[in-house]
């Protein structure tokens, strides 16, 4: 079992330092059966002795997790969703998680990504396949790493899964808008799809569950994140000029929404 070295998805943990002295995050390969569909696998460990609330900030991606749903383990399908995401974590833990790529999940689904927007709901009762065997025994006191993402990667095989091969060309368009700073808007991301910008709303919402703007968005929202992390001093009024923010007024708004503090303020605290 392969792991993978950390990337954007670090820049999403919110207070990364404190989150260090209470959980490990381990990102995994999936089997190449599965890479075509799934951007890694994600394992949290946790020893909380007293409660402690660990807030991610959301991203493009639809997440399959093993997780207590009404009292016992379930295979969530966790939507998109522009709400904070907090989990409290208390005691001695850990849950596993597939990130499937931005487009990919809807070809597990059999349906379009909005009808699991900002939902988190068992995927067996979405694809008709019983999840909790799976979700037990990767949520057991005694499994391994390499069992519980075998678990996981047995109950997908499952499932009648076949590549779309648009859902690659939006994973392409996706993954521009997260490393090109220079998009700043959703209008950018039609011209580089050549279609019209409803066009690529409509296919967004099939595909992602969630329109362009907010992608574009969230990803500049990341970079912001990043710039808090990096633990040097951010001249924030350029930074939100960069990122396509009307002023730092804008920025500071939009960031504080997202993370419950101004950026200057957080980037002391992480």
């Amino acid at each position: 079992m392969t792991s993978e070295p950390a990337g954007r998805g670090d820049s999403a943990i919110v207070r990364p330092t404190a989150a260090a002295q209470h959980i490990d995050i381990r990102r995994v390969v999936p089997a190449e059966r599965w890479q075509p569909f799934i951007q890694y696998h994600w394992i949290v460990r946790w020893e909380c002795p007293e409660p402690f609330d660990q807030q991610v900030i959301p991203q493009p991606f639809v997440h399959v997790s093993a997780e207590p749903f009404d009292g016992a383990p379930r295979l969530l399908v966790n939507g998109i969703t522009r709400e904070p995401f907090v989990r409290t974590l208390t005691g001695t833990g850990h849950v596993l998680g597939a990130a499937f790529k931005p487009a990919s999940f809807r070809a597990v689904l059999g349906a379009d990504l909005s009808t699991v927007s900002g939902l988190t709901v068992p995927i067996g009762d979405q694809v008709s396949h019983d999840d909790s065997p799976a979700a037990a025994e990767i949520l057991g006191s005694d499994v391994t790493d390499e069992g519980m993402v075998a678990a996981l990667e047995a109950y997908l095989d499952r499932l009648d899964v076949t590549a779309d091969p648009y859902a690659d060309e939006l994973n392409a368009l996706v993954d521009r808008a997260e490393h090109d700073r220079s998009l700043i808007r959703a209008e950018q991301l039609a011209d580089l799809a050549g279609v019209s910008l409803r066009t690529l709303q409509r296919q967004f919402t099939a595909y992602l569950g969630i329109g362009p703007k907010w992608v574009v968005q969230r990803f500049r929202m990341l970079d912001a994140a990043a710039a808090a992390h990096a633990g040097t001093r951010t001249d924030w009024a350029a930074l939100a000029t960069e990122l396509g923010f009307s002023d730092q007024a804008h920025l500071t708004r939009a960031f504080t929404a997202v993370v419950g503090t101004p950026p200057a303020t957080y980037a002391k605290q992480a």
